[in-house]
């Protein structure tokens, strides 16, 4: 948009110094028409210097207040990450307890049952 209004403002300037130079005005009077001209462009072009420098410090301020959130969101979710794989390693780590009671209880109960098997086994061979 900077490039559109700099060619705008260039072909304006250029279009009323043709004009001037073309007019029925003595040289003194269009010297100073032309000189009030540049005046007119310059405190306009200021004016839209500081507008600029307004909006692009409003912008940087903006995109670090956004990156800061960012940032904010990204370690909390981290932290949040690391809070979950701790709890699934605990759970992961009593389950596979329960699961090592419950195998030896069933072996227990294995060997128990085969004993009595055993013994049940002799006592129909006598």
């Amino acid at each position: 948009m900077g490039k559109v209004f700099g060619k705008v403002v260039i072909a304006a300037a250029a279009g009323y110094v043709a004009g001037l130079l073309f007019a029925p005005k003595s040289g003194k009077d269009t010297r100073k028409d032309l000189e009030k001209q540049a005046d007119k462009v310059k405190k306009e072009a200021r004016v839209k210097k500081k507008q600029l420098e307004k909006a692009t410090a409003d912008g940087v301020k903006t995109f670090r207040k956004g990156a800061a959130v960012a940032g904010d969101e990204a370690r909390e979710m981290a932290k949040s990450a690391g809070d979950s794989a701790r709890v699934i390693r605990d759970e992961a780590g009593r389950l596979a307890e329960e699961a090592k009671l419950r195998g030896t209880r069933v072996a227990d109960e294995s060997k128990r049952a085969l004993g009595d098997l055993r013994k049940d086994a002799k006592k129909s061979t006598k």
